[in-house]
């Protein structure tokens, strides 16, 4: 199957709520407690599905800050069977870096001295998403979606801005939030014009999440040393910056799969299944 025509789709089944975008309101339908796999806004006016992230969130920042079971089974499902299979096909963000990255501009390589940056969306995850929504409360006890309300990209670009551009009375309200959430959105896009999936790379807690998955997914890559003559070529072309033959499964590895297309010898497989029982796929980038 073609990736980007997956990604499109995906992206559709998302936020397939159309009058959310003419009236500029969120759907509330029965669905929408149901977590998708991408990032995804629960405030984006054609989201059906709730944000994993934001779920978390909201949980642990009730009256009793809870630990969401439901949250993370589905995530430990999603991520044992697939791993950043998920970032690479099916997040709709993700797509969204894609395509600003294809605007023709000078882009830029990222150097191996930043690696170490890729750590923050781990912490993130941890300070943000978990802990902060729980202690940091309000004189009732209720915490707020901390990473949500702060730093979130994809809320601002998805989810605000067209719902103050289809709702006047939001427009209204305006303040100094939105503006640092905006200017957090502005650089994550014309980082993503000059880099590949920078928000990915670094901010992403959802792909932090995932990435904890990939070497044990069932979902996996694997080389061929047999046929593989180690000319580098699929390390040259990956776009997260990873040499496959040191480390297939590497943890920012999103199975785009471009390497396995580019590799003259074919040495690249994508397999599904335990070891020993993995059945070679058919999938193409």
């Amino acid at each position: 199957m073609n990736r980007k025509l997956v990604q499109v789709l995906s992206t559709l089944l998302h936020n397939a709520y159309i009058p959310g975008f003419i009236r500029g309101t969120i759907y509330q339908g029965p669905i929408k407690h149901i977590c998708v796999p991408g990032f995804n806004c629960y405030s984006c006016p054609g989201a059906l599905g709730a944000c994993p992230i934001g779920s978390l969130q909201t949980v642990a920042a009730g009256v009793r800050h809870q630990f969401s079971l439901y949250v993370f089974g589905l995530l430990m499902l999603f991520g044992t069977i697939a791993g950043r299979w998920i970032c690479g096909w099916l997040c709709p963000f993700g797509l969204i870096q894609e395509w600003l990255h294809k605007i023709p501009t000078p882009k830029i390589k990222v150097s191996s001295r930043l690696k170490p940056l890729g750590y923050l969306k781990y912490v993130l995850l941890v300070v943000f998403v978990l802990l902060l929504p729980a202690i940091w409360v309000n004189f009732l006890g209720i915490g707020s979606p901390t990473y949500c309300k702060y730093i979130c990209p994809a809320g601002t670009l998805t989810g605000a801005v067209p719902l103050l551009a289809a709702n006047e009375s939001l427009r209204n309200s305006i303040g100094s939030l939105f503006v640092l959430k905006a200017s957090i959105a502005v650089l994550v896009v014309v980082g993503s014009v000059l880099i590949y999936r920078p928000f990915c790379r670094w901010m992403c807690p959802l792909g932090a999440i995932y990435a904890l998955f990939n070497k044990v997914s069932l979902y996996r890559m694997h080389i061929d040393h047999h046929t593989c003559t180690q000319c580098g070529h699929c390390a040259r072309v990956c776009p997260m910056g990873i040499d496959p033959i040191k480390d297939p499964n590497n943890m920012e590895c999103i199975r785009c799969g471009i390497c396995r297309e580019s590799c003259p010898q074919e040495s690249i497989v994508q397999t599904f299944g335990l070891k020993g029982l993995e059945n070679k796929t058919g999938v193409s980038s």
